[in-house]
């Protein structure tokens, strides 16, 4: 008998009766009813999650930010109920917990009392973390937990993005404030610099008028030692009284020229005295010395004030006696008879003009020792305002110049600095059409496993008669792999139509869903073959395994030790494997190492029926004739 006879034979007994159809049509309709339903009911659950009652608790009190009152528990919640990403209700607390101890609700989110003010802690002293608080129940269902774990999740990185924004950009405010601020302080530093250096030039003036006065007064102090030496000859010797005392007239008269200058020189520097005093004393006041300082420095210069007066006294005295001088001179020479008594008291007026002349010089020597004194601490006084403003301005340069816009856009990047670009090399549009591959994979062992139920793995007649062992194998394969293709088209058409998943390579995938069928009815058979009844409960054995290490969900690489091994050795992971490349349009250069896989299992696994069938044809024996022990 031939592979097509026997394949007719079987189908004929499969469709006898009208109970033998419906039963195979049922069977058939198995894996449409599995995959269909089951992709059917996940097709797209994250796109109803708005269906999933979620209780949301706003205990917050709100408080006081920079003097105005904020609630940021209110915003929170008035975002998460406009967002309506879950089925928000709001409720209390003790209402909240009793509905998800019931089941009315999946899981809580409560934003406690204290949220408002943990966010605004920051600005103070006490600063703390916000706390968004979450309950669940797994006893309602445990991945509305898992989901809930996920959404507070994202809800606490947009508070936090929300207030980060806010707090960045109020940093940001205050630093262009500050650097408006530091501006000011540069311009008033640039101004403190002029009037130092205009100090500085003051100082160099008091020093060349005090190096002045000082060799005036070196001058009249020589003057009047001469002048001494001169009344006390002409006190000793009256012999050369005409000749001497033309001399000292006309010494006297030269002496009286030095006095008056000297004498107004002392007293232009005295009447100065107040004003630059004044003038020191602001220039460093507006420098920013404190207090003490210039305390310390108006001190020294009082001190200063007194001996230069001290000196003015005894010039102006010189003066007056160098004038009184001046007459005696003109007196002696206009009369020798008085010329002894004024040539004692010639003699003792220069000694007291050379003992002033000698105080005026000490004097204005010490008025320049004051006054290099002042043009050196004017001078650090100088390079001190210029590095405050130098410092100053690099303060400013340091500092971004920035608008209000652009400060909005720093605080909307500094609060959120990362966003993700997400490129997918193969894509699938939905939930549902990324768990398709394996529950396709998975419907298609679950249908060729149901049609074992009726099929008849191999025909008793074809053993009995000693046809060709290949022939009854194949006749054997082919009536579930063929019911089993049915099946896959059926799958893929209420994939493709009903439930409207797109596939890149829509052929390629079909065939590889009727090759995983073809493959599916070649294992049972060897199985069924071997062991019979035995061997078509290790199908279903087969099928579990295979539902747990095919990688369907999760990565097979999580997997343990001993199931990762299973993934790389049963077929069911290289049917889903192969489905995805097709299905998504990703890398088709490895459907060639799954074809291969699937290629060589169903070819072993027919090669190993026929040898079973061999030696059930040359080899009966009263055990192949026993009864089953399943069904």
């Amino acid at each position: 008998m031939k592979v097509p006879a026997m394949l007719m034979a079987e189908l004929r007994r499969l469709t006898a009766t009208r109970m033998s159809v419906l039963a195979l049509i049922a069977l058939v309709a198995v894996p449409v009813l599995y995959g269909g339903l089951y992709l059917w009911a996940n097709q797209d659950p994250y796109g109803r999650l708005d269906q999933v009652p979620v209780a949301l608790v706003d205990a917050d009190t709100g408080a006081t930010l920079n003097g105005e009152s904020v609630d940021y528990g209110a915003d929170v919640a008035e975002n998460l109920l406009a967002d309506a990403t879950f089925g928000w209700i709001e409720m209390t607390a003790a209402a909240a917990e009793s509905s998800l101890e019931h089941g009315e609700v999946d899981f809580i989110v409560t934003i406690p009392s204290d949220f408002s003010e943990a966010l605004v802690s920051a600005s103070g002293d006490d600063p703390h973390r916000a706390r968004l608080e979450l309950q669940t129940n797994d006893a309602n269902n445990y991945l509305a937990s898992t989901i809930g774990s996920q959404a507070i999740e994202q809800i606490r990185a947009s508070v936090a993005e929300l207030v980060g924004r806010e707090a960045t950009r109020q940093l940001l405010d205050g630093i262009a404030e500050i650097r408006g601020s530091i501006a000011e302080a540069a311009d008033g530093a640039t101004q403190l610099v002029d009037g130092t250096a205009t100090a500085a030039d003051g100082t160099d003036s008091l020093v060349s008028g005090a190096i002045g006065l000082d060799d005036g007064a070196a001058q009249v102090a020589g003057g009047t030692a001469q002048l001494a030496s001169g009344s006390e000859a002409l006190a000793t010797g009256t012999a050369d009284l005409a000749v001497g005392a033309a001399q000292v007239a006309d010494g006297v008269a030269t002496l009286d020229d030095y006095a008056a200058r000297a004498g107004a020189a002392s007293r232009s520097v005295v009447d100065a005295l107040p004003a630059v005093r004044d003038d020191i004393v602001a220039e460093l006041r507006a420098a920013g010395l404190g207090d003490d300082r210039i305390a310390a420095v108006v001190d020294e210069l009082d001190a200063l004030d007194g001996r230069i007066r001290s000196v003015d006294d005894t010039v102006q005295s010189a003066v007056v006696q160098v004038d009184a001088l001046s007459a005696g001179a003109a007196q002696v020479s206009a009369g020798s008879a008085s010329a002894a008594a004024a040539a004692a008291q010639l003699s003792d007026g220069a000694a007291s003009v050379a003992s002033g002349a000698d105080a005026l010089h000490e004097g204005t020597s010490s008025l320049l020792t004051g006054a290099g004194e002042l043009r050196d601490g004017v001078s650090e006084l100088l390079s001190g305002t210029v590095q405050l403003r130098d410092g100053l301005e690099e303060g400013v340069a340091s500092l971004p110049d920035s608008d209000g816009a652009l400060r909005e856009a720093q605080a909307d990047t500094i609060s959120d600095p990362v966003t993700i670009t997400s490129t997918n090399v193969a894509s699938a549009e939905d939930y549902g059409a990324g768990l398709a591959p394996f529950f396709a994979a998975l419907a298609g062992w679950i249908g060729i496993y149901a049609l074992f139920l009726i099929v008849k793995p191999i025909s008793r007649r074809a053993i009995t008669a000693l046809h060709n062992p290949v022939r009854t194998t194949l006749a054997g394969w082919l009536t579930p792999a063929l019911l089993g293709g049915v099946q896959m088209v059926s799958l893929f058409g209420v994939l493709a139509v009903a439930l409207g998943f797109t596939f890149a390579n829509p052929l390629a995938t079909l065939g590889v869903m009727v090759l995983a069928s073809f493959v599916y009815a070649a294992i049972i058979l060897a199985l069924n073959v071997w062991l019979g009844s035995v061997g078509q409960f290790l199908g279903l054995v087969l099928m579990v395994l295979q539902l747990v290490t095919a990688g369907g969900t999760f990565p097979w690489q999580t997997l343990p030790g001993p199931l990762s091994w299973l993934h790389h050795l049963l077929p069911m992971g290289y049917v889903v494997d192969a489905m995805r490349q097709l299905m998504y349009g990703g890398d088709l250069t490895r459907l060639a190492d799954d074809g291969v896989v699937l290629l060589t299992w169903m070819i072993g696994a027919l090669v190993l029926a026929a040898i079973g069938v061999t030696r059930m044809t040359h080899r009966r024996t009263l055990r192949d004739l026993a009864p089953s022990l399943i069904g």
